[in-house]
């Protein structure tokens, strides 16, 4: 559940920082003027991938071609790559610094350009980091691939272009970190003035309507194909285009309350042929009001049965279940590309004796008697009516099974149905949740499906589960240009889904032992953030911004710390010696501990923090979780959801907190 660094790999072949005074121009020499497609194997010479594809080998740029101006070096390993079958095409690279890299004198035209990279020198985020520019746009800001991809992963992006001088630039030029701008290969396609590509993409198919406010309508759409390939989508509202998206969903804002609108979408292509009009769609807004939603949504832990001794009669004794709109069971295995039973025990066989029990009705071993978690989940849903659980698949340590899920979304999304609804517990669970770390990113593994796997296998369970299930999920927070939010379609995957969990917490902590010390959950940004675009607001507004209606986003609580010890400042941005000590984990601690062991005595970015002797701390308390369920109103937001119910005062204090700020 919890977002966590990838643990640090050494490099085999590692390029230094080189000096500025060894930085030189490559002589020119003679090549013919360049057609579309180009592909550049960087520092390396020709190759053919494994999908048949020719790859140049680098060279300098003369007039009428294409290739390097200056480089700050180059470099190679030999180190196996992940995430692709195409290793030579990764191990090589150039190094580029002060807006140094390519040119491709081409013709005037629309173009796709494609960066393909790799990490073999940084063990840890923030230790290379670069801007790229296109025809003068930055495409890439600060652009970490450590921290996006991974080390020895291929870590791919792909931008639009256009060239209206007859040459393509792309530059490159460090950002923070201590060593240059990398490029293993690029790839550039699409392009061509007139006499070229005439072919318009197909008509954009199934556009409807996935949510509504008062002033904003959104909207999604099947994918168009073309012979070269499609570069956006332009959305027209009424005859008027409003906006060109580029993946498969747009929300349109600042629209009048209470009305009436119409929309169509057209696919454009890199030659600028556009498509027909899709089927046309009629909206009304939502009428005054204004504040977002009220779910309250908790993680229940299989485990905690064990040695945190917290049951579902916990759940009743401290006030939460009253308080709970749902409770996320976690965590269901994903393994051999289906959803499994995590701990056959804890979930349906544990004997609970009536002074345990949540009912105070002891267990029976009578033959088909329902026990242990789910036994006592049933009972608990009979005391309250209204309560909903939803059985959560995959977390931290049980994503890596999505990989082989995703190949066949329809098969792992029957095997979901047939463990969710077996009819020894079908009436406990109202539906299914996603916890996917991380899809087309890295986790505790990396994966490689692909940007278009999430989407796909969310919706596959919505086509397996019905209407009459719910289907969420919990999703990055990682806001960063180029992080994680961008390696799926998050947007394409809203529109199966009942609502979105992003995980709003565990940015910092004692995986960087070292400091600086942060705070694990800030609601904004601040000076001297470790990290641009690891924030609350940050991952709101960018899931926003990609056309996922607010009313699908809940705000993610973490009911426990993260801290360090060996800090010598009370401020943010300590230095620290490592991970303060914790109960089960080292670096962190429930909230019902820390609020009597280091009570907090700061505030930093809408969250709090505490410095208790050599040790800091950064958690929210009942004080800033009201502020930030204040956020989601104002945000328009679904509601909050918590990781985890354990967490919390035996009187729970911060669910409490959560719903009071909610209404």
């Amino acid at each position: 559940m919890r977002y966590r660094i990838a643990s640090k790999r050494t490099a085999t072949a590692v390029a230094l920082l080189l000096p500025l005074a060894s930085l030189f121009l490559v002589l020119p020499n003679a090549y013919a003027a360049v057609s579309v497609p180009v592909r550049v194997n960087s520092n390396g010479s020709s190759i053919t991938d494994g999908g048949g594809k020719i790859w140049s080998a680098d060279q300098a740029y003369s007039a009428g071609g294409w290739g390097y101006d200056i480089l700050y070096g180059a470099a190679s390993t030999s180190a196996g790559i992940a995430g692709t079958t195409d290793d030579a095409l990764y191990q090589s690279y150039d190094l580029f610094n002060n807006g140094s890299g390519y040119k491709f004198d081409v013709a005037n035209g629309t173009y796709q350009v494609t960066l393909k990279m790799v990490e073999d020198w940084a063990n840890a985020a923030g230790q290379r980091k670069f801007d790229v520019r296109i025809e003068g746009a930055t495409v890439l800001s600060a652009f970490d691939i450590f921290a996006s991809c991974g080390a020895f992963t291929a870590c791919d992006r792909t931008f639009a272009a256009s060239v209206s001088d007859g040459q393509l630039n792309i530059q490159f030029t460090m950002n923070g970190g201590a060593n240059y701008a990398t490029v293993s290969a690029i790839e550039v396609t699409g392009g061509g003035g007139g006499g070229g590509d005439t072919t318009p993409p197909s008509t954009p198919g199934n556009l409807q309507v996935t949510g509504t406010t008062t002033s904003s309508v959104s909207l999604a759409w099947t994918a168009s194909t073309d012979n070269v390939g499609v570069t956006g989508y332009d959305v027209y509202r009424g005859g008027t285009r409003v906006a060109t998206a580029t993946g498969t969903s747009y929300t349109d804002g600042g629209l009048a309350a209470a009305t009436t609108y119409t929309y169509t979408v057209r696919a454009r292509d890199a030659a600028g042929n556009t498509s027909g009009a899709s089927n046309q769609v009629s909206a009304t807004t939502q009428s005054g009001g204004g504040g977002g939603g009220n779910k309250v949504v908790g993680y229940f832990t299989e485990w905690g049965v064990y040695g945190r001794n917290y049951h579902v009669k916990n759940v009743e004794t401290s006030g939460s279940a009253s308080k709970l709109t749902h409770i996320n069971y976690a965590f269901g295995n994903v393994t051999n590309g289906q959803c499994a039973i995590g701990d056959a025990y804890a979930d349906y066989d544990k004997f609970y004796d009536a002074a345990s029990s949540v009912d105070g009705v002891s267990d029976t071993w009578d033959a088909g008697a329902l026990r242990g978690n789910f036994g006592q989940l049933r009972r608990l849903k009979k005391m309250h009516p209204g309560l909903k659980v939803i059985w959560s698949f995959g977390g931290w340590t049980w994503s890596g099974g999505f990989g082989q899920a995703a190949a066949n979304p329809s098969a792992f999304a029957n095997s979901c149905y047939n463990l969710v609804e077996d009819p020894r517990w079908a009436d406990v669970f109202d539906g299914i949740d996603i916890d996917w770390e991380y899809p087309n990113a890295c986790g505790l593994s990396c994966d490689t499906s692909g940007p278009n796997a999430f989407k796909n296998l969310m919706s596959a369970l919505r086509s397996r589960f019905g209407t009459g299930n719910l289907v969420t999920a919990a999703i990055t927070a990682d806001a960063s240009s180029g992080g994680k939010i961008d390696a799926a379609d998050y947007a394409g995957a809203a529109q199966y889904v009942d609502w979105l969990n992003p995980m709003t917490y565990d940015f910092f902590g004692a995986w960087a032992a070292q400091g600086p010390t942060a705070p694990h959950s800030p609601l904004y940004s601040y000076a001297g953030i470790p990290q641009q675009g690891f924030n609350s607001d940050a991952a709101i507004q960018k899931l926003k911004g990609k056309g996922i209606p607010a009313s699908k986003l809940l705000l993610g609580i973490g009911f426990y710390g993260r801290g360090w010890t060996g800090v010598t400042q009370s401020a943010p941005g300590g230095t620290a010696t490592g991970p303060a000590a914790g109960t089960y984990e080292q670096g962190v601690e429930d909230y019902k501990v820390l609020k009597g062991k280091c009570p907090a005595n700061g505030s930093v970015a809408g969250t709090a923090y505490a410095y208790c002797g050599s040790d800091w701390w950064s958690y929210d308390t009942p004080s800033t979780i009201g502020g930030k369920m204040n956020y989601a109103k104002t945000q328009g937001l679904g509601g909050g959801f918590f990781w985890e119910l354990s967490g919390d005062t035996s009187g729970g204090e911060l669910i409490g907190a959560m719903k009071n700020g909610l209404g």
